[in-house]
């Protein structure tokens, strides 16, 4: 990104020098300044001071966010905000009134000079992490540590109720060995001290930073500049380590994306949560427009960790296309405190999923087969979700009962909608075109500062494909219709067929083959059931006691573990696992034998559709 710079535009000179420099002090005052030093916790708390521009009005509201874009869960981060107090310019307390979780009433405004509060984390507090009950989703929280700030601004900086659109200043002070990876430019020389700058508050907040000790990355792809920060409390992960993996996708990302160029710098924050404390449980990623912040747990194997990250980043790296290059004013002017959703979450999310599944067949890094089991793997998911509520009323109420129960589907059935978008305009061009070439036109029809509206972005569309992807949005997406996924996959010569699917030795869907004994922490195989070969393989019968696997001890405390490390397990790997069996412990050794479960799938079978089925895939 470049340095932004505030500046005003006349219709005139100035006809005098000291005009001018009148001119210019007014300016320089026309910002929000915010002000947060990372070296004075309290109590697990940092202060915050937000100094308003000139406030015209007897009495204003401050306000902290209730929800932020790309969470669509209402999360109220005022909740965390305590003691705030407002000032006039002599140091003497203005009365304040909280109005609701997130929203307070300041009196007498017009001497308004500054505003304090003290922030909370939420890292330290969760219990799920977002996955359920009342926390804030892990990527879209707040850590407060010597060791790691994770500083999602929404959670830390709030707004007046007039001055979202005026330019921000953010100012943080920290210690000279923390280093802060952010897509922000940092505009003091300091080592101590850094200010960002924002043209407004929206973009101010889509800027995360994560301050750690330095263990970064950079790297180039064509002309846009990676940063990857890495925060591993334990050591057990380092930058340098993740970074090959993630500058080889995101090489082919770009690759794949072609012209599509709608920033310069991305900053990839990864927070490795350590599970055995009081941390951050919700794993996943939460998209910004130039960078995206990840938490997953440290404890995860290296191999699974490098897969995890290659889908969670490559979904968060093209949302450069949608939501930052293509969206509505919903977006554009979001409403942080009673926000009106935009009904193409099958576009923001969904074609993101898709391109980040597509691109990877595209670029020869996954199978034609392995990208039809993603989708079929998607289909199952889908049909378990309501198949008939319209996709854009769902959008478009996400916030509210029962829409917001549906909201994972935009990872499933919304990545299927643009798969089926593709496959017309695939078929309707005789292979010319693909919905990544619709993407590119819209990207250059709106772009990063136009916006569309609403209610015509399929009108849009239709426009720049054919009737037959109108029909499909009317039918398909607005309509409550379930898609019939044979007949479009039919249409680039594949069809259903049965597939074999490789399972966890240790559980299947949610039914485990092992549980711990809590008297003595022991893992034990559960008897009573139907094994699968895994076990007699390996001459492992049930009741017995699971205590090593491949030389490393396991029990309660880290079952976990062992299970993350099999999902790395392949068919015939050399293993050797110790058991106690009435009291006695021997050393079993093998070859792995994974259980294989036969589903629903799909396979090329029409070689007439060949070339078509390859510009879709290969195209």
């Amino acid at each position: 990104m470049k340095k932004i710079l505030i500046v005003a535009s006349f219709a005139f000179f100035a006809i005098s020098s000291m005009t001018a420099q009148s001119k210019a002090k007014n300016n320089a005052t026309a910002e929000v300044q915010v002000n947060i030093d990372l070296n004075k916790i309290n109590d697990d708390k940092l202060m915050v001071t937000v100094t308003p521009t000139k406030v015209s009005e007897n009495e204003i509201t401050f306000n902290i966010p209730k929800t932020v874009p790309g969470t669509y869960s209402t999360d109220n981060y005022g909740k965390y905000i305590e003691n705030l107090k407002a000032y006039d310019a002599k140091g003497n307390a203005l009365e304040v009134a909280k109005l609701d979780d997130n929203t307070w009433r300041i009196s007498k405004a017009k001497k308004l000079s500054k505003v304090t509060y003290w922030v909370n984390d939420t890292y330290d507090q969760e219990t799920q992490g977002g996955l359920g009950g009342k926390d804030v989703f892990s990527p879209a929280g707040t850590n407060i540590d010597p060791n790691c700030f994770m500083i999602n601004t929404h959670g830390f900086v709030g707004y007046f109720s007039d001055k979202k659109e005026v330019p921000y200043t953010l100012n943080i002070s920290h210690s000279g060995e923390l280093f802060g990876a952010t897509a922000l430019v940092d505009t003091d020389a300091s080592n101590t001290t850094d200010t960002f700058k924002a043209s407004r508050y929206a973009e101010l907040v889509d800027h995360p930073i994560m301050y750690t000790k330095p263990d970064y990355t950079t790297f180039k792809v064509e002309d846009m500049d990676i940063i990857i920060s890495v925060y591993s409390p334990n050591g057990k992960f380092k930058a340098a380590d993740i970074t090959p993996n993630m500058e080889k996708m995101m090489k082919a990302q770009k690759k794949f994306l072609g012209p599509i160029n709608n920033t310069k710098k991305y900053a990839v924050l990864i927070y490795l949560s350590d599970v055995q404390k009081n941390d951050a449980k919700g794993f996943g990623a939460l998209e910004h427009t130039t960078s995206t912040t990840v938490v997953m747990p440290e404890m995860m194997p290296a191999e699974q960790m490098d897969e995890q990250l290659k889908d969670i980043v490559s979904h968060e790296f093209f949302h450069i296309v949608t939501p930052l290059g293509i969206h509505a004013n919903e977006i554009h002017y979001f409403d942080f405190n009673a926000p009106k959703m935009s009904k193409h979450l099958w576009m923001y999310e969904g074609v993101t999923e898709y391109f980040a599944n597509l691109f990877q067949v595209n670029q020869g890094l996954i199978t034609e087969d392995q990208f039809f089991d993603r989708m079929s793997d998607k289909i199952r998911t889908a049909s378990t979700m309501n198949d008939t509520m319209p996709f854009t009323q769902m959008s478009a109420n996400v916030l509210e009962q029962p829409y917001k129960d549906q909201y994972l589907n935009v990872y499933q059935k919304g990545a299927l909608i643009g798969m089926c978008v593709d496959m017309i305009i695939r078929e309707e061009s005789n292979g010319q075109r693909g919905i990544l070439d619709l993407m590119q036109k819209l990207n250059n029809e709106y772009g990063i500062k136009k916006p569309f509206n609403d209610e015509e972005l399929f009108a849009k569309i239709v426009s720049l494909t054919y009737p037959k992807v109108g029909e499909f949005f009317k039918t398909y997406v607005e309509g409550p219709t379930p898609i019939p996924y044979d007949q479009f996959f039919k249409r680039m010569g594949v069809t259903s067929a049965k597939t074999k699917v490789p399972g966890n030795p240790f559980y299947k869907a949610q039914a485990p083959y092992i549980t711990v004994n809590p008297q003595t922490k022991e893992i034990v195989v559960i008897p009573g059931i139907e094994l699968p070969d895994f076990y007699p393989n390996l001459g492992i019968k049930p009741g017995d006691i699971i205590t090593t696997v491949n030389g490393k001890a396991y029990n309660l405390d880290n079952i976990y573990d062992m299970i993350m490390e099999s999902q790395n397990w392949k068919e015939d790997d050399a293993i050797a696992i110790k058991i106690k069996r009435d009291g006695k412990e021997q050393e079993l050794k093998g070859k792995v034998k994974l259980p294989y479960e036969e589903m629903e799938g799909y396979k090329s079978t029409d070689d007439s559709k060949k070339t078509l089925r390859d510009a879709w895939l290969k195209g």
